[in-house]
């Protein structure tokens, strides 16, 4: 990711909880605006950055959207080949730690993302596969982790040699962790992932790496025709026959091994915005072909901006009430 970069609803889930067969036929239920049905899968775990851009507290976001599991960005380079939050915060015992600590409390759980657009990585660092699959497990061993996402951009994803690292790395962690969900996220064209791009996913397929998701980032375009709604989706079906050349899926496994992280509102590239809309447009689809995950960058942003300000870490700069954003993407369950 840039790092800039109802009532009746409720009364359904309680009888469904306390086991009651029925409603009073007496009592009919107001009629709201029904809450995300999808709430809390691993499939909807849009990014929050917890060292930059005065980040929300999660359980505020739990509460407000429903949405249960984040992807927290990033893990980054100490400056050898140790990880470490944002390159500079402990791994454990600090103010990380305690956010996941009250995301599980709340039931919520949450995917680490190892890497970024800015800073040093890991894959750069560490000089072979298994040192950095070392460096990898330190990150899912000091949480437990059930989901681990490496976002490889920049001159981590430039390099081919730097590439096939990443992805014997992931391999060997995940034949060191059975039942790890593990995703790559990688940038794209409007058409799906560009040479290097492609280049990736079939160096992960000849290497047997059985990824969950391959997740593309759909903005930041040079230029495309439409709305980002439906560069998005173009963007989508690109990766599907992508992955599915590659590994030789069928179509409706293909679906199922790609992902979609959008970024919401005006992004890095001048007069490009994500709107509400085109949001729906990828649940739609999301929907429509069971993806294995929707995200975006970021919660952060997912405010307007305090007096009409610019775009940043902290908002997306268009005219939104909070966590709009968020609860598109909490209605998606895979």
């Amino acid at each position: 990711m840039r790092r800039l970069m109802g009532l009746g609803g409720l009364a359904l889930a309680a009888a469904a909880v306390f086991g009651l067969s029925q409603l009073p036929a007496t009592a009919a239920a107001p009629q709201t605006e029904a809450a995300p049905r999808a709430a809390g899968t691993i499939h909807a775990a849009p990014y929050e950055y917890l060292g930059w851009g005065s980040p929300q507290k999660p359980t505020d976001v739990m509460a407000a959207t429903g949405v249960k599991w984040f992807t927290l960005a990033f893990i980054l380079s100490d400056g050898g080949c140790n990880p470490a939050w944002d390159g500079s915060r402990p791994l454990k015992g600090g103010s990380d730690e305690s956010a996941i600590k009250s995301i599980r409390a709340a039931g919520g759980d949450i995917v680490v993302s190892v890497g970024g657009w800015s800073g040093a990585k890991l894959g750069e660092k560490c000089s072979s596969a298994t040192a950095l699959a070392g460096a990898y497990q330190k990150v899912i061993d000091a949480y437990k982790l059930r989901a681990f996402d490496v976002d490889i951009e920049n001159t981590e994803f430039n390099n081919p040699t730097v590439r096939q690292r990443v992805v014997d790395a992931l391999k060997i962690v995940e034949q060191k962790n059975p039942g790890i969900v593990t995703y790559v996220t990688l940038g794209t064209t409007p058409n799906g992932p560009d040479a290097t791009g492609k280049d990736l996913i079939q160096r992960g397929a000849r290497a047997g790496l059985a990824a969950d998701a391959w997740v593309i980032m759909p903005f930041d375009f040079d230029g495309h025709s439409g709305t980002m709604g439906d560069a998005s989706v173009s963007a989508l079906e690109g990766l599907k026959n992508t992955v599915k050349s590659a590994y030789g899926y069928s179509d409706t496994d293909a679906y199922k091994h790609i992902g979609v992280s959008s970024m919401n509102g005006k992004t890095d590239v001048a007069g490009e915005t994500v709107t509400t809309a085109d949001f729906k447009k990828i649940l739609g689809y999301a929907k429509q072909h069971h993806i294995a995950r929707f995200a975006f960058w970021s919660v952060n942003r997912d405010r307007s901006c305090a007096g009409g300000g610019s775009p940043g870490d902290s908002c997306s700069g268009i005219g939104q009430q909070p966590y709009e954003f968020t609860k598109i993407v909490a209605q998606y369950g895979g």
